[in-house]
Formats: structure tokens, sequence, C-alpha cells
């Protein structure tokens, strides 16, 4: 399921951006969650990262697209924007929100689906799982193999990651159910680590990034025996 925003603020050009989706959705079998906004800040403010691909138009009456998009970026690096405009001009501004492409108006189909398409297989390709995490007023988008430990501590969990660290009111349950499938083990009740990032093993304790995490009597044998499947399964 893709999940698509639409923000525009010209009630004609997104019903024609939802009628292109519809025929995209048709031919290709792509399954679309769409989700329509009428203004650069009705999508901007108290952004959540829950989108895959936004189609965003330049020039709103509130907030112009280029601005909603910075505001975006705070929080979802990931996220696919394409912008619609009647301006060439704004493409290159585009390159600053890393916009993946622009349509100009009027949109033809023809180069509608193209940039769509592209789009896509942008996002097949990247293949990253990501999880949201709920911060302090708001949310956080992480990619899953980013994350380097998380660790638990007064009630609520870190999340140590290449990007920075970032506290979330979730329980260790939570998040092992979230990161379900990837490369991520219990170290002890307080480490959920990343196996990807973990240099080694050294008295007791796992080392990733520089840090010492203890591994517990009742995990280790099950830690260290995970740890070389997962390096077994790398070297293949």
């Amino acid at each position: 399921m893709i999940r698509v925003a639409i923000v525009d603020d010209d009630r004609k050009d997104i019903q024609q951006l939802q009628a292109y989706l519809e025929q995209y959705r048709r031919e290709s079998g792509e399954a679309m969650d769409i989700t329509v906004f009428t203004d650069g800040d009705e999508i901007a403010e108290g952004y959540r990262p829950r989108f895959d691909l936004i189609l965003m138009d330049v020039e709103m009456r509130f907030l112009d697209g280029m601005s909603a998009a910075r505001e975006i970026r705070k929080t979802d690096p990931e996220v696919v924007i394409i912008f619609i405009t009647n301006m060439a001009q704004y493409a290159i501004q585009g390159y600053e929100v890393v916009a993946l492409d622009y349509v100009l108006k009027p949109v033809s189909y023809f180069a509608f689906s193209q940039r769509l398409g592209r789009a896509i297989t942008r996002m097949k390709r990247r293949g990253a799982r990501y999880l949201t995490i709920p911060v302090k007023g708001g949310a956080r988008k992480l990619e899953a193999s980013q994350i380097y430990y998380v660790e638990s501590r007064d009630h609520e969990l870190t999340f140590h990651t290449a990007v920075g660290d970032f506290n979330a009111t979730l329980t260790m349950r939570e998040a092992e159910r979230s990161l379900s499938g990837l490369p991520f083990f219990r170290g002890n009740n307080s480490y959920l680590i990343n196996l990807e990032h973990v240099d080694g093993v050294l008295d007791g304790c796992a080392v990733v990034r520089g840090a010492s995490l203890k591994l517990s009597r009742p995990r280790k044998n099950a830690f260290l025996e995970a740890l070389s499947d997962y390096m077994g399964e790398v070297l293949k």
C-alpha cells in the first residue's frame, strides 16, 4: 500500500490528480491510500511521518509548497516529494528540500505517470524499513538500519542512532514488535541491540559503536549464537 498525500488549493487540480492516481492504480495494480490537503499549512502543522509520497503544489494561499516541504523535512527525511508547478524555476529550488521531481502545469497523464513510476521504483529499491516513534512535541521517523541500539531507562526508551539520540514513550516490547524480522536482539532487560552494528564482544559486553552494553548471563549464549548466525548470513 502506497500512502499518497495531495497538497493543492485548487479543487480542479486535486480532482485531476485523483483521477490520474486512479488510472495509474488500474494500469499498474499498485494499491494506494490517498489523503487530500487543501493548503500547505494543513499538512505541515503538526506533521507526523506517515506518507510514502507527497504531491505538492508550490503556490498556495496560506503556506507555499516550498515552505511546507521545509517543515516536513524536519521530521521526515525519507518521504518522496514531487512538486506540481506552473513555473519551471521552482524545480531548482526543489533541490533544497530534496524533492525527487517536478511536474509542470497543465499536467498531462503521460508526464505524471512517468514521474510517479520513477518515484515508486525509487521507494521499492530503497527497501528500507522505518518506524515512527512518539517523541516530545510530535513524532520521529527512523530508518531501522540506522538504529544502533535501544535503551530502556526511567520508564522510557532511548533510540541511539546514526542521526542522534531520541527519547520515546514506548515499552521495550513495543519496540521489539516494531523491529520484528530485523537483526535486533535483547542483550539484557535494558538493551535491544542491532547486530549490524556490533563490533565485537568483550568482557561480557557487546561493543556497539564504542559503547559497551552488558550482556546478562541468561541471554549471553543466545546473543552470541544470534550474532554468529547474523555474521554467517552477511558473509555468504
